[in-house]
């Protein structure tokens, strides 16, 4: 089956207008689309700009007459507010929940992880995949910051365990503040980790860390929850402290979780992963550890985003 697209670009007062009319004709209802802004280094995203409306015409006997009805009810509506042409584009058919797939590829990480989509067999068996659905809308892997943290985990725990250092040998425990996808709390385990805490303020990210953790055969030795450095501080997880501890948030937001206790959930000799660092803001969260007693021990850039090791 072949569709026909119409989109329409308005602002933001005729979107829900158009959207009506086209839902009259689409069968399977009506997409918007709009730019986003970023009104600062915390924003996750605020909507901006005029709205494209879509929505696709079955091809088949009908589809020019169903063109028209579209088209002089569009006609209507414009004579209450002026309306743009609408655009179409002849859309080939096709299994676009297979199509995606082929986009995405293992990623290799440091020298022993891999990151795998879930639906692929690992072309490098020797190293330690991690299976990650990148249909998910964050937290796959792909991007620099959890790229540089699983780097740099994979540095601290084979450093500490070829000096065996008893705080690493084995991992006893782990701290994962902001999990988000879970990925890095599967790698810690994969990587040794005996028992593994994921906390995230956003119960949707524990579900799907969760997920993931199915996904890749872990079980009960990861904990999650909501909450952040405050209910882990407070007792509300099996322990308060961890030899490693991750935060692969925001800038900003690391600098408000070291006041809130970051550094004490370190073990002494211990050691923390920092990222989600863009590199101008890279020299306050230094400043923000060294103040709660942090040595800077290691730096790792990838483009504009920087990820940091820290010990006490």
């Amino acid at each position: 089956m072949n569709w026909l697209e119409v989109s329409m670009t308005v602002d933001g007062e005729l979107a829900e207008s158009v959207a009506d009319v086209f839902a009259r004709f689409a069968p399977n209802g009506v997409m918007t689309e709009q730019g986003v802004k970023y009104n600062d280094a915390e924003d996750a995203g605020t909507p901006t700009g005029p709205i494209t409306v879509r929505a696709y015409l079955e091809v088949n006997d009908q589809l020019e007459e169903t063109r028209q009805k579209l088209e002089e009810s569009l006609f209507y509506l414009g004579m209450i507010r002026l309306l743009p042409v609408p655009a179409y584009k002849q859309i080939a058919d096709q299994n676009w929940m297979e199509a995606w797939k082929q986009y995405y590829k293992p990623i290799l990480i440091g020298e022993r992880l891999l990151i795998l989509p879930a639906w692929m067999e690992s072309p490098e068996p020797s190293r330690i995949a991690i299976k990650i659905d990148p249909g998910m809308a964050f937290g796959t892997g792909t991007h620099p910051t959890t790229q540089l943290c699983l780097e740099l985990m994979e540095v601290v725990i084979e450093e500490r365990r070829k000096k065996k250092d008893p705080a690493f040998f084995p991992l006893s425990s782990f701290l994962d503040v902001g999990c988000g996808s879970g990925i890095l709390s599967i790698a810690a385990i994969k990587l040794g980790a005996k028992t593994v805490v994921g906390v995230d303020i956003d119960e949707e990210s524990v579900k799907n860390s969760r997920e993931n953790a199915d996904t890749n055969g872990v079980g009960q030795e990861l904990i999650l929850g909501v909450g952040s450095v405050q209910e882990i501080i407070n007792g509300k997880f099996p322990f308060k402290s961890a030899p490693l501890v991750v935060a692969n948030i925001l800038a900003p937001v690391i600098v408000r979780l070291f006041d809130a206790g970051l550094a004490d959930l370190i073990e002494e000799h211990g050691a923390i992963v920092l990222s989600g660092i863009l590199h101008e803001q890279e020299q306050s969260v230094i400043e923000a550890g060294q103040a709660k007693g942090l040595r800077m021990n290691e730096r790792r850039q990838i483009g504009d985003w920087v990820a940091l090791t820290m010990s006490r």
